[in-house]
């Protein structure tokens, strides 16, 4: 998929001790997450222009796929950087 064309985000990010096609596919997903982390963004403004969901419309939804996605982008920079470095799929 293309920037222009991004791939869906889910509700529950993977938390496979191995990376998935998933992870290859939101990469800069990820990357945007742990930015606005380390910028202290809130969590409602990092869904809703990272992930493209809606705080207020959807608050338990925003709240899981935020926290389950910003774990896994720590996943990857602590662990799965390995794999992916590799070319694992």
């Amino acid at each position: 998929m293309s920037p222009s064309d991004p791939a869906p985000v889910a509700d529950v990010a993977p938390s496979e001790p191995h990376l998935t096609d998933y992870d290859h596919k939101h990469v800069a997903i990820y990357l945007r997450l742990l930015d606005a982390a380390e910028e202290g963004a809130a969590w409602e403004e990092a869904a809703r222009i990272v992930l493209g969901i809606d705080a207020i419309r959807e608050p338990e939804r925003a709240r899981r796929a935020h926290d389950t996605h910003l774990a896994r982008a720590r996943w990857l920079s602590s662990h799965g950087y390995r794999d992916f470095l590799r070319g694992s799929p």
